[in-house]
C-alpha cells in the first residue's frame, strides 16, 4: 500500500485524497441519477457521465423510464457494457443469475425465511458480506421493475466515504477493522447440520493488486461475532454512530426503470407497503468485479 491514500502511515497521501474526495462527493441523491436512452446500448456520453458518478461516490443511478420496467436485459446488458460480468449465483437467485427481490409470503417459506424477501426494514450493509474473501461480492446493481405502493427507499453511502469518517475520528479504529479476524459470520446450519461455514474476515480491506478499498459489514447484531478486544467494539460503536447520522447519506427511491450500478457502496431499504396491483420488484444482481468504465468500447458513438 506504499504511497497509498488507505495506508495509515501516509498521512499526506490520505489527506490529499481525502480533501478531493469530499469536495466532489454529491450532496444529493439527485446528483447519481444519468438519463439513458436505452442501458443496452450506452454511448459515449451516457458512459462518461456514469463514470463521473461512480468517480465520485462509487455509485450512479440510472433512469430509463420510457422503456418496459420489467425488462431484465435492461439491468443485465447495462452490467456487462460496464465490466460487470462474473455474476453470483446463488440458490434463491432466478436462472439467469439475478435475484427477483420481491415479497415471497410467510416466514416458513424458502424466501420467507430471508429479509430482503420481506416488507421489512434492512438495515446498513454491502452484499455479501458472509461471503469467503475469495468470493468477495465487488459490484452491485439494483433494477426497478416496480415500486412500492409506499415506503421502499434507499439510503446510500459510499464505503470510502464512511472510512473516511472513521478514520478522522481515530486511525486506530480503522486499523481496528482492518484485522482479518475482525469480524465473524457464525456457520448457518440447515437440515443436513451445515449450510455456509463461519467466516472471518476484515471490515475494510485494501486490494493488494489493484490498491482500491472495499468492504464487509452488516450492522445487523443477530448472527455475526466481532472481535472481542476494546479497540474493536469501539471502532464498531464508533462505525454504528456514523451511519446513525453521516451527512454524506445519500436518500433515494428507485421508480419503474431506474437502477442502482456500484461498488457494493452502503445501503439500507426502509419497510414499505405494497397493494394488490402494485408490488415492489427489484432484480439485484451481485459480481465478483468491480464496476470498468473502460470495459465499455460497446457504445454507440
Amino acid at each position: 500500500m506504499r504511497g497509498s491514500p488507505f495506508d495509515l502511515g501516509n498521512a499526506s497521501a490520505y489527506r490529499a485524497w481525502r480533501d478531493a474526495k469530499l469536495a466532489a462527493y454529491p450532496r444529493s441523491a439527485d446528483e447519481l441519477v444519468v438519463p439513458l436512452a436505452d442501458p443496452r446500448q450506452l454511448t459515449a456520453a451516457e458512459t462518461a457521465a456514469l463514470a463521473d458518478r461512480c468517480g465520485r461516490a462509487n455509485m450512479a443511478i440510472y433512469s430509463a423510464p420510457h422503456l418496459p420496467a420489467a425488462d431484465k436485459s435492461l439491468a443485465s446488458e447495462l452490467a456487462r457494457q460496464l465490466g460487470l460480468t462474473r455474476l453470483e449465483g446463488n440458490y434463491l437467485a432466478d436462472e439467469d443469475g439475478l435475484s427477483s427481490i420481491t415479497p415471497a409470503g410467510d416466514e416458513g417459506t424458502v424466501r420467507g425465511d430471508y429479509i430482503p424477501y420481506t416488507h421489512k426494514p434492512i438495515n446498513w450493509h454491502t452484499d455479501g458480506y458472509y461471503n469467503a474473501l475469495d468470493r468477495r461480492i465487488l459490484g452491485m446493481t439494483l433494477h426497478c421493475a416496480q415500486d412500492a405502493e409506499a415506503g421502499g427507499e434507499n439510503a446510500l453511502l459510499d464505503h470510502e466515504i464512511a472510512y473516511i469518517q472513521l478514520r478522522d475520528t481515530d486511525p486506530d479504529y480503522v486499523a481496528a477493522l482492518m484485522q482479518p479476524d475482525a469480524m465473524t459470520i457464525p456457520a448457518r446450519m440447515d437440515e443436513n447440520d451445515i449450510a455456509r461455514p463461519a467466516q472471518s474476515g476484515p471490515v475494510f480491506a485494501v486490494d493488494p493488486d489493484q490498491g482500491f478499498l472495499y468492504m464487509r459489514y452488516t450492522a445487523r447484531t443477530r448472527s455475526i461475532v466481532w472481535k472481542d478486544d476494546a479497540l474493536t467494539q469501539c471502532a464498531v460503536k464508533a462505525l454504528t454512530e456514523i451511519l446513525a447520522g453521516s451527512p454524506y447519506i445519500l436518500s433515494a427511491r428507485l421508480r419503474p426503470g431506474m437502477g442502482l450500478v456500484c461498488n457494493n457502496v452502503l445501503h439500507t431499504r426502509s419497510a414499505f407497503s405494497d397493494s394488490p396491483g402494485r408490488r415492489r420488484l427489484l432484480y439485484r444482481g451481485r459480481y465478483y468485479d468491480r464496476l470498468d468504465f473502460a470495459a465499455r468500447g460497446r457504445g454507440r458513438g
